[in-house]
C-alpha cells in the first residue's frame, strides 16, 4: 500500500437488476449495502477522490441486464450522486473493454477502491485485474454483495459465496475493509486498510502464529 495512496472510488453495475430485478442480491441485505455504496461515493466527493461508474449490459438475447430495460438502469442512489467517469461493458472485470486503465494512469492513480455488485463476479474480477495491473486495491466489502448459486458443482449460499470471496480476497488481492471505516480512512481519522497474505491466512487457519 502506497505510504499516500492517490485513490479512485470505482461504482461497478448498482443496477436494477440487483435490487428489483431478476437477480437480486441476497448478502449482505441489499438495502444496507446501497447505503453504504452511497456513503462511500459521498465521502470520495468529500475528499476529492475521483468517482467513476460502471454499468453492465448482457449479450443480444441474455435474460438479464438488457441495455435500455428497466433493470438495466442505474440505482438512484447511483443515479442522483455525481460522478467523473462513466464505463460500459459486457465483461466482469471493468478493464478489457474500456479505457479504465488509461483513465486511472493518466491521473496518477495508484489505489482503487471498490464498491458494488457482485462480489464474487464483476467486483472480483476488477480487482484481481487491478491488482495484476499493479494497483493497491481496497474492498469495501458491506457496500458489495451476493446471490445464491446452485448448478452441476453443487449449492452454496449467497453469504457462504460473499464471506469467502472476501477471505480470499484478503488474502492477497485486496484490503478488505467497511465502508465506515474506509470514511475515516480518506478523512484522515484511520490508517488506511492491510492486505493480508496468502502464509499469513493459512497460518491463522492452523492455530499458528505468522513467523
Amino acid at each position: 500500500m502506497p505510504a499516500s495512496p492517490r485513490r479512485a472510488l470505482i461504482v461497478i453495475d448498482v443496477q436494477e437488476e440487483y435490487v428489483t430485478g431478476d437477480l437480486p442480491i441476497e448478502f449482505p441485505p441489499i438495502a444496507e449495502s446501497l447505503a453504504n455504496i452511497g456513503a462511500a461515493m459521498d465521502a470520495a466527493r468529500e475528499a476529492g477522490i475521483p468517482v467513476i461508474v460502471v454499468q453492465n449490459h448482457g449479450p443480444a438475447g441474455a435474460p438479464l441486464f438488457v441495455k435500455g430495460g428497466p433493470a438495466w438502469e442505474l440505482h438512484e442512489v447511483v443515479r442522483s450522486r455525481p460522478h467523473d467517469h462513466y464505463l460500459e461493458k459486457s465483461l466482469p472485470s471493468a478493464f478489457p473493454e474500456t479505457d479504465l486503465a488509461e483513465w486511472l494512469g493518466a491521473r496518477g492513480i495508484d489505489t482503487l477502491a471498490v464498491v458494488g455488485y457482485m462480489t464474487h463476479n464483476c467486483v472480483d474480477s476488477t480487482i484481481k485485474h487491478a491488482m495484476h495491473a499493479g494497483l493497491a486495491v481496497e474492498f469495501l466489502a458491506d457496500a458489495s454483495g451476493s446471490v445464491p448459486y446452485e448448478n452441476a458443482a453443487g449449492r452454496a449460499s449467497a453469504e457462504t459465496i460473499h464471506r469467502t470471496f472476501c477471505v480470499v480476497l484478503q488474502s492477497r488481492f485486496a484490503a478488505v475493509t467497511d465502508t465506515r471505516t474506509w470514511v475515516a480512512t480518506v478523512q484522515g481519522e484511520a490508517p488506511a486498510p492491510a492486505r493480508g497474505t496468502i502464509y499469513e491466512s493459512n497460518q491463522r487457519a492452523r492455530g499458528h502464529r505468522p513467523k
